[in-house]
């Protein structure tokens, strides 16, 4: 049987399973430069910065059920650079391998027209190769490394800028 599969603007009912999906990667030290979990409290005003015409956050589900998400963030908090955005994706560990991560990263590319997006940045530890994987895919380009800039439990880990520019 095959899974259906939506992406669809997430609604506050929702933060509750992007921030467990979001604790899901900590652990690993590989996508997020978090040491310990967050709370759903905690990413409330992270939730109210996103907006369905500039700056969505998505969620994925397989059969109703929320397996991933996707964020668009306003890059440097300066009006210069309103038409460049982060891109963040995390998804259910159950799901890795199911090219859903790619599935929202084509709608995510695909949106910035609409969204006034000229230039997508992903930010990427360097040991991350999945997810370099998955950029490179689609023709984001190394803009920036930054050397040891993270410590991940006594660990030093580098930092990739990933970045492409969209809608030319």
């Amino acid at each position: 049987m095959k899974e259906i599969i939506n992406i669809r603007d997430a609604k506050l009912d929702d933060l509750r399973r992007i921030v467990e999906i979001y604790n899901l990667s900590i652990p690993g030290r590989i996508a997020t430069a978090d040491l310990e979990e967050i709370t759903v409290e905690s990413r409330l005003h992270w939730f109210h910065e996103h907006n369905t015409h500039s700056r969505p956050l998505w969620v994925l589900e397989e059969d109703d059920k929320t397996v991933g998400w996707l964020s668009f963030q306003s890059f440097y908090g300066r009006p210069a650079y309103l038409a460049t955005a982060e891109v963040s994706i995390y998804l259910d560990p159950s799901v890795h391998g199911k090219k859903y991560a790619q599935r929202l990263l084509r709608q995510a590319i695909q949106a910035c027209p609409t969204l006034q997006i000229n230039t997508l940045l992903a930010f990427v530890f360097a040991h991350n190769v999945a997810s370099i994987n998955l950029f490179n895919k689609f023709h984001f380009e190394k803009w920036a490394h930054l050397p040891r800039i993270a410590n991940m439990g006594g660990v030093e880990r580098d930092l990739l800028i990933l970045g492409k520019r969209v809608n030319e």
